[in-house]
């Protein structure tokens, strides 16, 4: 992929805070402008940034409805309501309903150990007044569902809890409502012009929410709820601490922005994982041979992150939470291993989808002149069709819309977007041809009738070629900061771990360094020869590293030619000794 390097830039002001804080923080000028590009103003909210803490979560009272929210379901506590948690199928969704249900169960069978919360109410039944329900991709779709309100019914529950799911369930709720059943809506997508008539709706999205933080996940809005209640009713907040490695899987799977309250969410989740991981979580990282690594980030977008996905995609989202939530270590280890097997099914069958897409793309003579991709075929597996749309948005780089047969003539799919692009906004403009529609700027799912599809092709076409900005649809790498090889010290590198973790609104530094030459074995690497295993020199410093699918530059800098290389910095060890390398994203000849 051609890549624009959009070069950081810092103003007269930004170079001055740049100075200030390398003195005061005793750092070098290239960590020092690292902390400023992230908007740090000052060496105080430097020393926050580096080490947060949980001390700075934000009140979970502003969130609008909370103490409606709280109150109710202190009443199903204390009177033994049968309640249940509904959650989507995904990371979140899953994440979420275990984080729930783990606490509930604490409450209710002992209050979580608190000597004075038996003694300040009474709690109502055991964990058995428990129940949860994930919805079936395949037979209910996305959001709550008809059956799954029968099923509470069936139950006796008399408290729904929905989590990632629920802001637009207008009718559903009111469903729930004529069959003497509560709703509590948990969710963080965008809401309609219509809220649904629950008990209370928790949503920062909402235009009279006042709750300060606006990008947390769903399963995080859930946790705001635990949090609420355990500060009502003088819990001990340390209960919740574990129950952070949960909420860690959904902020990384779910693509939510690592800034603000979920950085320092996913801070101490990851620690968790690291020093107490729950048995099932523990099972998932030994069945994906990581676990004599320190987990990071990256390891649960790449590696947890779609093994607990493809329970959902591939059978049913209900299994995940049961690994989520045993303490049987032979059971987790099953469970795992059959996970582990869902998501080798979801690998091969996303490959050969992707393959299929990219060869109708290629066959399209009207495919180069379009400024959008949908695609659609009514055998492809819907439980891969998100996936298969990132793919060709990594490939094709246009708002991308992948689409599969359901029943009764109702095609669905989910949808991918492009920087800075609102693909929401887009869709939304053809309200009126769907059956259902939801999700963020960047990805969303959507439904309507096989009928529909035409016209939808040509207008959700006509609403992205008239709003989508020429440099949108090119990929760009944001790069923090040109480097000499000299600045790449140990030091440098601490700083840059400092900075984790990473990910949307937070990204992992990218750099540049310029006019590197061959130092004594770069060369091609990998089973079919597509990689390349950079040895390169400014002439005056060394440094290896590797350039994925990059092969087609060996010859070039093997010839004695000098390259400019964008990259990130990592640690690798072999042999017991520990360096600094690049992970080349780009390479162009100087």
């Amino acid at each position: 992929m051609n890549y624009n390097w959009n070069i950081r830039r810092l103003t007269a002001q930004e170079e001055a805070l740049q100075q200030q804080l390398e003195r005061e923080l005793n750092i070098s000028s290239a960590a020092a402008r690292m902390l400023v590009v992230r908007n740090i103003q000052s060496a105080e909210e430097a020393r926050q940034f580096i080490r947060p803490s949980l001390d700075k979560l934000h009140n979970p009272f502003l969130m609008k409805d909370m103490d409606k929210a709280v109150e109710r379901l202190h009443q199903a506590v204390t009177q033994g309501e049968k309640i249940l948690i509904y959650g989507d199928y995904d990371v979140d969704g899953t994440t979420a309903v275990a984080v729930m249900y783990r606490f509930l169960e604490g409450i209710i069978d002992n209050g979580f150990n608190s000597e004075t919360s038996n003694n300040q109410y009474p709690i109502g039944g055991t964990a058995s007044n428990i129940d949860y329900y994930i919805p079936d991709r395949y037979t209910e779709g996305y959001g709550v569902s008809t059956q799954g309100i029968d099923y509470a019914v069936a139950h006796g529950c008399s408290l729904i809890i929905t989590l990632d799911c629920g802001i637009k369930a207008v009718e559903k709720v009111a469903y729930a409502k004529s069959k003497g059943i509560d709703v509590i809506v948990c969710d963080h997508h965008t809401p309609g012009d219509e809220l649904p008539k629950a008990v209370a709706v928790l949503n920062m999205k909402r235009e009279d929410c006042p709750y300060p933080y606006k990008d947390l996940s769903g399963c995080g809005v859930g946790f705001k709820l635990a949090q609420a209640y355990t500060q009502q009713y003088s819990l001990p907040f340390d209960n919740l601490v574990p129950l952070l490695q949960l909420l860690a899987m959904s902020i990384a799977s779910d693509i939510v922005p690592i800034t603000g309250e979920n950085r320092i969410l996913a801070h101490y989740g990851i620690k968790q994982i690291n020093q107490a991981p729950f048995t099932g979580i523990s099972a998932v990282i030994n069945v994906a041979g990581i676990e004599a690594k320190k987990l990071t980030i990256n390891e649960l977008v790449y590696k947890l992150g779609p093994r607990i996905n493809a329970c959902g995609r591939m059978k049913s989202g209900r299994a995940a939470v049961e690994l989520l939530l045993t303490d049987d270590a032979t059971f987790a280890r099953q469970q795992a291993e059959e996970v582990n097997q869902h998501n080798e099914e979801r690998r091969d069958c996303d490959t050969e989808t992707t393959k299929e897409a990219l060869a109708m793309l290629e066959e399209d003579t009207s495919f180069a002149q379009r400024r959008s991709t949908v695609v659609y075929a009514p055998h492809w597996h819907k439980g891969v069709v998100g996936i298969v749309a990132s793919r060709l948005t990594e490939t094709y780089y246009r708002p991308t819309i992948v689409l599969t047969a359901g029943e009764d003539g109702i095609i669905s799919g989910s949808a991918r977007s492009v920087g800075g692009f609102d693909i929401y906004a887009a869709i939304d403009s053809c309200l009126d041809l769907l059956t259902n529609f939801g999700g963020h700027k960047y990805a969303a799912g959507l439904s309507m009738h096989i009928d529909n599809l035409p016209a939808f092709c040509e207008r959700f076409e006509h609403y992205v070629a008239t709003h989508i900005r020429e440099d949108q649809l090119q990929p760009t790498l944001l790069v923090e900061a040109e480097l000499e090889l000299a600045d790449i010290t140990p030091a440098f590198y601490n700083v840059i771990r400092y900075l984790e973790p990473f990910g949307p609104g937070n990204p992992r530094p990218l750099f540049a360094t310029r006019n590197l030459i061959n130092h004594r074995d770069t060369r091609v690497v990998g089973k079919t020869g597509e990689h390349l295993r950079l040895d390169v020199t400014d002439r005056a410093y060394a440094i290896t590293g590797i350039a994925f699918g990059r092969a087609d530059m060996a010859q070039h800098i093997q010839n004695g030619n000098a390259v400019d290389i964008c990259y990130e910095l990592d640690e690798n060890t072999f042999n017991n000794r520990t360096s600094i390398q690049m992970m080349a994203q780009d390479i162009k000849p100087s």
